[in-house]
């Protein structure tokens, strides 16, 4: 027989999919990652949610492929929930997402149990490459954040704690950030979704922490730390 006779019987496989499911609390965020997600020949959109309480729901209902989780939620912080699913689905590949430089965040996410980490400014081909990325079972951060990891546990300073920073919880550091930005109480408690009285006691943990006696001793710590974020 002719193989030329053959190759309108010899189909190929299609793509796999991969559903994707989005975490995040703004709206417009949310759309336009479906959209990008519906867009993409081999990603496929699974669900949305807005807070950390609704996402579990979900997962628990609809276990997604990767699950793309925003570190500023309005109940709990993404890095928390990140966590807790990692406890419970294990073999869950998640995807941190932030408006924050990786500098801040790449390593706690890393830490909680996520996979990787793109910053929300980042292009749709960085991002695509992410989800197929951390899909494939792989880790997704910048070849910056790569070298700076790597260097550090070269030089055995991987698990030592830089200013005490290390000692934070993942939300007194997002106060402790935001605080280095120059943003105010209410600033930060609109910022996070939380109270001002909340604020407050996140600040005097963090003072405790740090061996800060004042709160302006807190503010100064804090922009400095993040001045030299910027340069380093």
């Amino acid at each position: 027989m002719n193989p030329q006779h053959l190759a309108p019987m010899i189909q190929k496989s299609p793509p796999e999919i991969t559903r994707i499911a989005i975490v995040d609390d703004h709206t417009m965020m949310r759309e336009g990652w479906r959209l990008f997600i519906e867009n993409t020949s081999d990603l496929a959109f699974a669900w949305m949610a807005g807070d950390a309480a609704e996402a579990m729901r979900k997962v628990n209902e609809d276990t997604p492929d990767v699950l793309v989780v925003d570190i500023s939620l309005p109940d709990r912080s993404g890095l928390e929930l990140i966590k807790d699913l990692r406890l419970l689905r294990p073999k869950l590949p998640m995807v941190a997402i932030s408006m924050h430089d990786e500098k801040l965040y790449a390593q706690r996410a890393l830490k909680a149990g996520a996979r990787g980490y793109v910053m929300k400014s980042a292009p749709q081909k960085e991002l695509e490459q992410a989800l197929h990325r951390v899909a494939a079972g792989g880790i997704a951060i910048s070849e910056e954040m790569s070298v700076e990891i790597l260097r550090a546990y070269s030089s055995g300073n991987a698990s030592e704690p830089k200013d005490s920073i290390s000692e934070l919880s993942d939300r007194e550091f997002e106060v402790f950030a935001l605080i280095g930005q120059g943003k105010t109480t209410g600033q930060i408690a609109e910022a996070l979704r939380i109270s001002t009285k909340t604020v407050d006691v996140h600040k005097m943990n963090i003072r405790t922490k740090l061996a800060l006696n004042e709160a302006g001793e807190l503010a100064y710590f804090a922009i400095r730390w993040e001045e030299g974020q910027k340069t380093s």
